[in-house]
């Protein structure tokens, strides 16, 4: 079993945290120590998860914001420097599947809004808290990615290329903030079961894939202060990690 870091007092802002990955992410980051800041659409999923949390003895902060709010993403990153002066863990968790189609019967709004939500949106919150991560002794920043965007699957296009995107911007990130104590990482999730999961795959028993919690717990391993590995993806299928770095 994985054990978790100490993350004692320290702030560790969660998208998504209403439900499966995102929650029990939140959720295990309180119980190593942290305060965990949620962000989530669904009040009520945030409500559970503060109820959970409390009950443990851990805190809370919850944002209920829908990430399509690009000037509410920019107002969070003032709210926490006003709050805590910095920001330790990033977990950009959030996104949505849109359809799964051809390529050409996608509508534009389906489209528009996959990207405003998984692309547009993470570059928004990565340019609202990289300052904050900038400032923690030991700034962790992890971003949610797919197999997918990689395999360029039939019919998965928006989701793929979304990120795909994600990806670009994570590496990216990493590359800047090399020569700091801020580290940078993708995680790849692999089959986990989640809502989105389900409307992907409708037919597919839940059972056999992995509940979230057990996948949420691995995320935990690249919020560590310890982690030296920066601009890579973590692969929860087989518990490592690859770099996607071009050749120079």
């Amino acid at each position: 079993m994985l054990t978790f870091p100490d993350l004692s007092g320290r702030i560790a802002l969660v998208t998504g945290a209403s439900r499966g990955i995102g929650y029990f992410t939140a959720k295990y980051l309180a119980e190593a120590g942290a305060h965990v800041v949620a962000v989530a659409r669904t009040v009520g999923g945030l409500e559970e998860l503060d109820d959970e949390i409390k009950s443990f003895g851990g805190n809370a902060t919850l944002v209920p914001l829908d990430l399509s709010d690009m000037e509410g993403i920019d107002r969070l990153g003032g709210a926490i420097h006003e709050r805590w002066g910095k920001l330790d863990v990033l977990v950009a968790n959030a996104a949505i599947l849109g359809v799964i189609a051809p390529i050409g019967h996608v509508e534009a709004k389906v489209f528009e809004r996959v990207m405003n939500i998984n692309v547009t949106a993470t570059w928004r919150l990565i340019r609202s808290v990289d300052p904050l991560l900038r400032l923690s002794d030991a700034g962790r920043a992890i971003t949610l990615t797919s197999s997918v965007a990689q395999t360029a699957r039939a019919f998965w296009a928006p989701y793929a290329a979304s990120k795909a995107a994600v990806e670009v911007l994570t590496r990216s990130w990493a590359e800047e903030t090399q020569n700091m104590p801020l580290r940078v990482n993708c995680f790849d999730p692999a089959r986990t079961r989640t809502a989105m999961r389900a409307q992907a795959m409708p037919g597919e028993d839940p059972n056999t894939v992995k509940h979230p919690s057990e996948v949420a717990r691995k995320i935990l391993r690249l919020a560590d202060p310890a982690l030296t590995e920066t601009g890579k993806i973590y692969q929860a299928m087989d518990d490592r990690f690859v770099s996607h770095r071009l050749p120079q």
